[in-house]
């Protein structure tokens, strides 16, 4: 079933903040290997000119899938998130996001398409700050394969899925 073009700006703001903390800052450090002292030392952080340490650039993907995460329970989105993988990600950031800030996510549909029997969405989510600043856009693409591909098993990637060439 092909999404409803409707969506394109429709906006859902952020459910509850973030709190950044040096502990989620360090644990998603050694989850990426970022290994630069800034992401794990607050006197480094300081000393490079940082409030506090600072996150990776990637940490940003926390606060974006958790508002994408809310666009995918719509009901009247009507997505099938077991069809959905990630299509593409990329970030704009105005400046580091370091521990103690308070992060609200405010994501908005940017775009719906079919392409190959598969459907499309492009979701931006714009980071703020608790002062309102803006601290980072994050765009995402999700694609929702096709019904002529079967979703993979719970616990299986999709790619596993596919290279075995099950389909429904």
């Amino acid at each position: 079933m092909a999404l409803d073009q409707s969506f394109v700006g429709r906006v859902y703001p952020s459910i509850k903040p973030y709190e950044v903390s040096r502990e989620k800052i360090r644990e998603f450090a050694d989850a990426v290997g970022a290994t630069d002292p800034v992401h794990h030392d607050r006197e480094a952080a300081v000393a490079a000119g940082h409030p506090d340490v600072i996150a990776p650039t990637t940490f940003a993907v926390i606060l974006s899938m958790s508002a994408t995460s809310e666009l995918a329970a719509d009901p009247e989105l009507g997505l099938d998130y077991s069809r959905v993988v990630h299509g593409d990600q990329s970030f704009q950031h105005h400046r580091p996001i370091h521990a103690g800030d308070l992060l609200s996510t405010t994501a908005t549909v940017e775009d719906v398409a079919s392409r190959a029997g598969n459907d499309m969405i492009t979701v931006r989510a714009d980071i703020r700050a608790a002062d309102d600043e803006l601290v980072t856009v994050a765009r995402a693409m999700l694609v929702a394969r096709g019904t002529d591909i079967a979703p993979a098993p719970s616990g299986e990637s999709a790619a596993a899925n596919e290279a075995e060439g099950t389909r429904s």
